[in-house]
């Protein structure tokens, strides 16, 4: 495998929905007498930046520089936010206070390293907030080697084709994590990032691989990508350019956390392309730093020491 290149002088840009991810430890030794349901003693609570907020995480992780663009509320898990994020090496996060919603929180109630139960709290942010982060994404683009947008369809993207449309014709490179059906907004975009499910929701299912192909290429030429990539859990990743495929299995390990290993992909892909590396090396990279976050609890980063040492332990 290709010598890692340096990470230290990236510089990414991340747009997207963030939220705070809340996680309640503790034990379960009784069913509670009002309902059929486990009881839950909290013994420790541990908050980290989720969604968009995780991407930027796993590009400060890396070694490299990065900006965020988000909204928050204008309350104490904003708040939260805005603290865990200035606490980060590399990380300059531009979150706008939006006093009509509520910072979306994902609270996951825990025991023996077991996930219990997940509470979502969310809003849509208002219009005019959402205005106010395109002019800082105008702003922000020149500094930026690579535009990362994390859409987890809580309404902060809402101008994402114009990102899209500013991004290229600054010669930006745009990596897109995509939400929902609707993938005509992310038309023009470099690279798109969807999952299996993501990826059968808008395409279809398949029987083999040559129809994942073909439904892969079409897609691909219809949104007018440069790139897509089909991260496939325990079957990989797939790489699909013009009239090309490339496969990359799954590295053999044990699945502790799949949640946020997609933040991880993405990131780890935006710095790879900000460094210089070419698109199948960066695919290699994230999806060995897909292998070593799976294996930890919770919305988790990756550092180059521990990709380097990956590729030691197993090459």
């Amino acid at each position: 495998m290709n010598q890692l290149p340096s990470f230290e002088h990236a510089r990414v840009l991340v747009v997207g929905d963030v939220m705070l991810d809340r996680y309640w430890f503790g034990d379960v030794s009784r069913i509670s007498p009002e309902a059929p349901v486990p009881v839950l003693k909290v013994e420790r609570v541990e908050e980290r930046p989720g969604g968009a907020a995780n991407v930027t995480r796993n590009v400060a992780s890396l070694g490299a520089h990065c900006t965020l663009l988000s909204v928050v509320g204008d309350d104490e898990a904003g708040g939260c936010l805005e603290k865990l994020l200035a606490g980060q090496s590399k990380v300059n996060a531009l979150l706008h206070r939006d006093n009509t919603i509520s910072t979306t929180i994902k609270l996951r109630a825990i025991a023996r390293q077991q996930q219990l139960l997940r509470i979502d709290f969310e809003t849509q942010p208002s219009h005019e907030v959402l205005h106010a982060k395109l002019a800082d994404f105008r702003a922000k683009l020149p500094d930026a080697d690579v535009v990362v947008l994390s859409d987890y369809g809580k309404g902060g993207l809402a101008h994402i084709a114009e990102m899209i449309r500013l991004a290229r014709t600054a010669g930006k490179p745009v990596l897109v994590d995509p939400k929902g059906e609707d993938y005509a907004r992310y038309s023009g975009a470099t690279l798109l990032t969807p999952n299996r499910s993501e990826f059968r929701e808008v395409a279809g299912s398949w029987k083999n691989e040559a129809e994942l192909n073909a439904k892969a290429e079409k897609l691909r030429t219809e949104l007018q990508l440069d790139a897509l990539l089909v991260t496939r859990s325990e079957e990989g990743m797939s790489l699909y350019r013009a009239h090309e495929a490339l496969h990359e299995p799954a590295q053999s390990r044990e699945v502790f956390d799949v949640s946020g290993a997609g933040d991880t992909v993405i990131a780890t892909l935006a710095v790879m392309l900000a460094s210089g590396a070419d698109l199948p090396f960066a695919v290699r990279i994230a999806n060995r730093a897909a292998g070593i976050v799976v294996g930890k609890l919770g919305t988790a980063v990756v550092s180059r020491d521990e990709i380097i040492q990956d590729i030691k332990s197993q090459d």
